[in-house]
């Protein structure tokens, strides 16, 4: 007769778990150096899978990427374009820190480095390990080393800015700027007035923060910090603590970093960069969804439960405990960093979700008070459902790339399918573990399924999915060929990410300019779209064009959302 397992046999596997990484984290938390070895180390482990295999993205990215590879081309690094059109609607400094990892790229690895979006991106990753450090540096003014560990892997698991790590733009960076102006407006405000040991050093991170913040993405920085200073001298209804921020010296400092930038594309762009920039793209924003991304109020709300997971649990159980503490000093200052902001980005007319980004390090030094308080520990049933979110996200996330393999994916793809399993199993588990032994081991469960999650997704099916990598495998096309951009033509594929891997001077025409092209002949090429074969075949027909079809590409656009066929065309065989 087969004995039954005792009760609550699994639940004590899934206990063992939760206590052995609870331990672990101990053991890190004993120093400071320690801490920050385990952060570096699960940042990278979270942002490190697809960084270079990952194809460039449309369509943003390619053209961040892009407008820095033509600065490298020109030499000009004032005037920002994009293939054959201004783009002014960010300030340079990402451009310049591109720039600058490409440049000491292309020293160690040769000109290759150039046409890697590796290289691109490696600011965004550097970005977004320094947030994860300065999340728990910030922390260390509200909570033990413990606490503030946790909060820093609230923000390295984040699937948010795991996206934004691994993407050529500016939010990764614009993150890592605020957090410095944060974090040090914190350790002024939250400190006692008679500890002013360091107030300079304190200022001086503060500013220059903010003057790089403002070289990264323009008024964003200013709103992301100054809104705090407001909502707290309005509440306070005193700034007596600004005067340790050294106004003068620093909005003198602050200037020097940004001005010299300013003056110049003025006069460069006799002033059509603040026309465009300011006129028509931040003014568009806030009154118009540009592009398609217009959203109600309580959009990034509901989003936030799946761009702030794993750590959204832990967030949501601590609303309570902020309400009730809303009065202590420095619950108040994380409220007064989330809050205004919040409601302004809830009310502007276009939403996507890495705005938000910027506030997400207050809302994880919230809960990592909650925490150490003791506030998530007693929570009833109804708010631990919220750990529920852990295996449920993970799961439908499995279900939607099952679905996109079978489609769009290649063989290879299969070594994903034991790392997600794991993840599922481990996310399971976490949410088992939220009531024993609690909801700090759970999230460190959390947080270890996530990681396999992020493996699998990111290292290994993502690169996979060749059917929305269009734009990789025409620039494939194009190296086999030998042809130079130039002799390029596309038609109407005509994607960012098509001008960064195949060249700058790749033509975005029409079917008849493009059959002129491969008139002239030579070593050329046009990728004809399916819906525009008639045309070129017929002007092909009307000058007398010979040519060949060399391949196919079908796929799928993910950004207008359909399947697309494009023939590869090159003059016949024998054409001079």
């Amino acid at each position: 007769m087969a004995i039954s397992e005792p009760a609550g046999t699994r639940r004590t596997r899934a206990i063992d778990i939760g206590t052995f990484l609870s331990e672990g984290l101990d053991r890190m938390a004993a120093s400071h150096a320690r801490a920050v070895l385990a952060l570096v180390v699960v940042a990278l482990l979270a942002f490190i899978p697809g960084i270079s295999t990952i194809s460039p993205i449309d369509r943003d990215e390619a053209r961040f990427a892009q407008a820095t590879k033509q600065m490298l081309e020109t030499g000009n690094y004032v005037d920002i374009r994009f293939h054959d059109q201004v783009r002014y609607k960010k300030p340079a400094g990402i451009h310049w820190l591109q720039a600058a990892s490409v440049t000491m790229a292309e020293a160690v690895v040769g000109p290759s480095a150039r046409s890697s979006i590796l290289f691109y991106r490696l600011p965004s990753l550097f970005a977004a390990i320094g947030a994860v450090l300065l999340t728990y540096w910030a922390a260390l003014n509200f909570v033990s080393r413990r606490g503030a560990l946790l909060a820093g892997l609230m923000m390295a698991s984040c699937v948010l800015l795991g996206v934004e790590a691994r993407l050529a733009k500016t939010d990764a960076m614009l993150l890592f700027t605020t957090l410095c102006s944060m974090a040090a407006l914190a350790r002024i405000y939250v400190r006692p007035d008679s500890d002013r040991t360091r107030d300079f050093g304190w200022a001086a991170l503060f500013w220059t923060g903010l003057g790089v913040g403002i070289m990264i993405k323009g008024p964003m920085a200013p709103l992301f910090v100054g809104l705090p200073i407001l909502v707290l001298v309005i509440i306070e209804r005193s700034g007596g603590f600004l005067r340790r921020l050294k106004p003068l010296p620093g909005l003198a400092w602050c200037a020097l970093i940004c001005l010299p930038w300013f003056i110049a594309i003025y006069f460069v762009t006799n002033g059509a960069f603040y026309k465009l920039a300011v006129g028509v793209d931040m003014l568009g924003k806030v009154t118009d969804g540009q592009e398609g991304h217009w959203g109600p109020p309580g959009t990034y709300l509901l989003a936030m439960w799946g761009t702030f997971w794993p750590a959204i649990a832990l967030v949501a159980m601590a609303v309570p405990f902020a309400w009730r503490a809303r009065k202590d000093r420095a619950v108040r200052f994380l409220l007064a960093w989330v809050v205004p902001a919040w409601i302004v980005f809830e009310i502007t007319a276009t939403k996507l979700p890495h705005y938000v980004l910027p506030l997400y390090p207050g809302l994880a030094i919230l809960a990592a008070l909650a925490m150490e308080r003791g506030a998530l520990a007693g929570q009833g049933r109804r708010m631990r459902d919220f750990a529920n979110l852990w295996p449920i996200l993970g799961g439908l996330l499995f279900i939607v790339l099952v679905v996109g393999f079978h489609y769009l994916g290649s063989g290879l793809a299969l070594a994903a399918w034991p790392l997600l399993a794991v993840a599922v199993v481990l996310l399971v588990i976490a949410a088992r573990s939220i009531a024993v032994p609690g909801p700090q081991a759970a999230f460190l469960v959390a947080v270890l399924g996530a990681l396999f999650l992020y493996w699998g997704v990111f290292g290994v099916l993502l690169p996979q999915m060749r059917g929305v990598w269009i734009s990789e495998r025409l620039a494939e096309i194009v190296r086999e060929s030998g042809c130079p951009a130039a002799n390029v033509a596309t038609v109407p594929y005509q994607e960012p990410s098509l001008v960064f891997l195949v060249g700058t001077d790749i033509k975005f025409t029409d079917p008849h300019q493009a059959g002129d092209l491969l008139k002239k002949g030579g070593c050329a090429i046009a990728f004809i779209g399916a819906d525009m074969k008639p045309l070129f075949e017929a002007h092909a027909r009307d000058i007398g064009l010979a040519y060949r079809a060399t391949a196919t590409v079908d796929g799928f656009t993910y950004n207008g959302g359909r399947k697309v066929s494009i023939t590869a065309y090159q003059p016949a065989e024998g054409t001079p």
